[in-house]
């Protein structure tokens, strides 16, 4: 075979690196004693993510395909990519502690956790609904089992149970919008796609249908209402660590698979996507903001607290959704990019928090029980009272500044409404964050969480305390790594 006609399948080879040290470590677990098993399959599944990361950014050079053009690697890819990698091997880190606690150490939930990255790795570089599609099934199916790891209570189960049946239904309706997409316009790949829509100017009714059940797919993936009827339940009954991992990981991937989707093969019918995004940024962030007041129960409320989040990101999808100005889809595009950056470390910090939450043995989910924290333990107060006033976009930190780009892409787009009722939700959802440091600060001292924390946690703590706290002071790496991202992604 000549060497131009070689097939490029380097580009892959983090995604093949993953597959082959999942099931390494599969057959390295089997052959440990259980006390020795969990242990090093969790530190070799966390070395292999990191691994799998460093050799992402040493293929960005330049948009590729590979898998007769099925497969993508751009700097968008690799953005997201290494967002997801790194927040899944911060997850496993923190989930040590726990499940040797809760008896449930075992090697094999690493290693569900690493496939599951693998469908997300595959899924934001799909250039392809085939691929799409798989990537999200194996994403899926290791999610699903791991919601619920802990056999033995009654929550874990039910969660996983009602994250398998609506996940099934999101999945149908998804792959129904691709089979009606193709059976209108013929093809299934994005570039084809797009050139199509680009050369007709415009879709046939059918495939406009299929978008739709397309979108609806997606927005249940990113907890965006009106599919999110199943995030606060599974945050609450999922084991704690895994309920960190589908705040961040999966949204991240879901996300970065909604941008390429919609940017990709119906950037140029924007105008009829755009406003069913605006509706469920709208919706997402108005729930978000409302439904969490009182909730009482800390996983609850940071479900809710996603579900707004997402909305706020979408904000920037839709000013993407603009055709007619490319510079103001860019800005919209990479101010999303980096807003779900600031997300990742804002919630990493935060369930780091709720980690610790342990008195007498015991998980504590009830906000009330962080009564007094600041006297308590002050240190952790200190850091979850800047996680949660970061969140409610307080400056100067992070989640400030990931806001502000964010509503400042909705002023330049002219979508002033979204912009503004954006601003209110932030304002609304502001009172249970703030509620949170009035707790700890204010309220009666109540009896001290177990101790000592362990080193993993605050190592994560540590990290999402000093780049939230300290963005606003070096915040180019990030503006330049979006920035490069959003050009790979519009083909600049």
């Amino acid at each position: 075979m000549p060497i131009a006609a070689v097939p490029n399948f380097a580009i892959a080879a983090p995604e093949m690196f993953l597959a082959g040290a999942a099931m390494a470590l599969l057959v390295l677990g089997t052959f440990l004693s259980d006390a020795k098993a969990a242990r090093t399959v969790s530190y070799g599944c966390i070395a292999a993510l990191i691994i799998a990361a460093v050799i992402v950014m040493a293929l960005n050079n330049g948009s590729r395909t590979a898998f007769g053009g099925v497969f993508i690697l751009d700097g968008f890819a690799v953005f997201m990519k290494v967002l997801i990698l790194v927040s899944a091997a911060a997850v496993i880190f923190m989930a040590r502690d726990y499940l040797a606690r809760h008896d449930i150490d075992r090697f094999e939930f690493p290693i569900l956790i690493v496939l599951a990255t693998l469908g997300m790795i595959m899924m934001v570089s799909a250039n392809d609904f085939i691929a799409l599609y798989l990537g999200l099934e194996l994403q899926s199916l290791a999610l699903y089992v791991i919601a619920s790891f802990q056999r033995d209570g009654t929550r874990s189960p039910e969660a996983g149970l009602k994250y398998f049946v609506l996940g099934a239904l999101a999945s149908g309706m998804l792959l129904y919008g691709m089979s009606l997409v193709y059976g209108f316009a013929g093809a299934t790949g994005f570039s084809a796609l797009a050139d199509l829509f680009k050369a007709s100017g415009g879709a046939p009714i059918g495939v406009i249908v299929g978008l739709v059940f397309i979108m609806a797919g997606l927005a249940f993936k990113v907890s965006a209402v009106p599919f999110h009827m199943w995030t606060p339940d599974v945050y609450e009954g999922a084991p704690t660590p895994v309920t960190a991992l589908f705040a961040v990981a999966p949204k991240i991937a879901a996300m970065g698979l909604f941008i390429r989707v919609m940017v990709g093969p119906f950037g140029d019918l924007g105008g009829q996507w755009q406003q069913i995004v605006v509706f469920i940024a709208i919706a997402s962030m108005v729930l978000g903001a409302v439904a969490a007041i009182n909730q009482r129960n800390i996983k609850r409320l940071m479900a809710y607290s996603s579900i707004g989040n997402m909305g706020y990101a979408l904000i920037g999808l839709a000013v993407a959704g603009e055709t007619a100005d490319a510079a103001v889809r860019a800005d919209g595009i990479r101010n999303m990019l980096i807003f779900l950056a600031i997300y990742v470390f804002m919630n990493l910090g935060t369930f780091a928090v709720i980690l610790t939450m342990r008195r007498g043995g015991r998980m504590v989910e009830e906000i009330d029980g962080l009564a007094g924290l600041s006297k308590t333990n002050p240190m952790m107060a200190l850091a979850l009272g800047v996680f949660m006033f970061s969140m409610a976009g307080i400056p100067p930190f992070a989640g400030f500044l990931g806001k502000l780009y964010i509503f400042q892409s909705a002023v330049q787009a002219e979508l002033f409404g979204l912009a503004i009722i954006g601003v209110l939700a932030s304002v609304i959802a502001a009172f249970y964050y703030i509620r949170i440091v009035k707790v700890m600060y204010f309220d009666a001292p109540d009896e001290a969480f177990d101790g000592p924390i362990s080193m993993e946690m605050k190592t994560v703590l540590f990290v999402s305390f000093v780049f939230v706290t300290f963005f606003i002071v070096f915040p180019t790496p990030l503006l330049t790594s979006a920035a490069k991202a959003t050009t790979s992604l519009l083909g600049g």
